[in-house]
């Protein structure tokens, strides 16, 4: 319903559902999800991994005192700035997937997901994958940011430390 040409697609969810199950039979429900989570799966480690290793990375190299040292908005700011790096390579890994999967759930076809992602490379190619990368980019650095940002406000406001920055070791 969201991607489709206005009156090419009932508006209804329940019109949809008999549309899909007509044309395309049960399959039709699940034609987009391996491309799915060739694009979440990877987006998703990625935004836990490098946003640990950001924010250890600003804690070790930038702000090199103590975690515990800096105010609560200092460490949310190293939050906002670690979750917009991390969601630009959230951004990066998934794009292709992601491309494909708004391709795929555009047409209809009885061809096997595998066939329909062939058809689809053959007609956009390697480029294609990445157009309007720079538009994803803007939109998942911002979602991701404002996620970790949510995130460890609440933390911050129940009295919980803010995430990630390893403990800085005693100087003797």
């Amino acid at each position: 319903m969201q991607t489709s040409e206005p009156g090419k697609f009932p508006k209804s969810a329940v019109a949809g559902f008999n549309q899909i199950k007509s044309t395309e039979g049960t399959n039709g429900f699940f034609k987009g999800l391996t491309p799915l989570w060739a694009r979440q799966v990877p987006y998703t480690v990625v935004k836990f991994v490098a946003f640990e290793k950001i924010v250890n990375m600003f804690y070790s190299n930038i702000f090199t005192k103590p975690k515990s040292e800096y105010t609560k908005s200092t460490q949310l700011m190293i939050t906002f700035m670690s979750g917009y790096i991390a969601g630009v390579f959230c951004a990066i890994v998934s794009h292709p997937a992601d491309t494909m999967v708004s391709i795929l759930n555009k047409r209809s076809s009885s061809e096997s997901t595998g066939a329909q992602i062939k058809q689809i490379y053959s007609e956009i190619g390697f480029n294609g994958l990445w157009k309007g990368l720079g538009t994803r980019i803007f939109m998942i650095g911002t979602l991701t940011c404002l996620q970790w940002v949510i995130y460890d406000s609440f933390k911050v406001y129940c009295g919980l430390a803010t995430t990630g920055g390893a403990v800085a070791p005693v100087k003797k």
